[in-house]
């Protein structure tokens, strides 16, 4: 057992909790965009290319992100491909963030009075023009909420990259309590980080509701 100061721990913690951040990003970011062009090609494509949309949104949301992660790592081991954690873990979180953001947002597009959609057709707008300019500006306004929510999701699905020996928050909090053994202080701690992250994004999706529903949008 290595005697650790409480500011070691801390001190660790931190340079570890960056990497949950980063990967938060990453996974956030590529699974709004990949989440976007599923979302338009799932109201307006063809109706192959929608039942495709639909069983990527299915597959992913009804198998955990830890078998995705395996997938992800020990999978492409398997088929010969050299795969890292760092990437393994970007794009299984990708993949499982961009399901569900997918679904948030279409029945975000769903919510929007069905009498929009006649008055761009009416004006002679085409299916991207009527999403661009009619659809999604009011789309946006309803899907920020839970977009906002699901990314505490996101922050606390990083934890279970550490099967895959990403080093992040909970992955350094085991490191430590193998080398330290204070599983009550340093687990505590790595709690305390990821409520430090969750707490504010959490707080800011319920005051984006209460302004949502205070502006008289049902």
């Amino acid at each position: 057992m290595i005697d650790f100061t409480l500011w070691d721990i801390v001190r660790n913690l931190l340079l570890a909790g960056r990497w949950t951040v980063v990967l938060s990003l990453i996974a956030f970011t590529g699974g709004a965009v990949v989440g976007l062009i599923l979302t338009l090609l799932r109201m307006g494509g063809l109706w192959p290319v929608r039942w495709l949309v639909r069983l990527y949104v299915d597959l992913f949301q009804g198998t955990p992100l830890l078998m995705q992660l395996f997938l992800a790592y020990f999978g492409a081991a398997a088929l010969g491909v050299d795969v890292s954690a760092w990437t393994a873990a970007s794009v299984a979180l990708t993949l499982f963030t961009s399901a569900f953001l997918c679904d948030i947002w279409r029945g975000c597009v769903e919510a929007v009075p069905s009498g929009q959609w006649q008055a761009a057709r009416v004006l002679g707008l085409n299916y991207l023009q009527s999403m661009r300019h009619v659809i999604l500006p009011q789309a946006l306004r309803l899907a920020v909420p839970p977009t906002v929510g699901f990314s505490v999701q996101v922050i606390k699905g990083t934890a279970l990259a550490s099967v895959i020996g990403f080093v992040e928050l909970t992955k350094a909090g085991t490191m430590l309590n193998n080398a330290a053994f204070a599983p009550f202080t340093i687990f505590a701690l790595v709690a305390l980080g990821y409520f430090i992250l969750c707490y504010p994004l959490s707080r800011y999706a319920r005051y984006l509701e209460k302004k949502l529903y205070g502006a008289g949008i049902r």
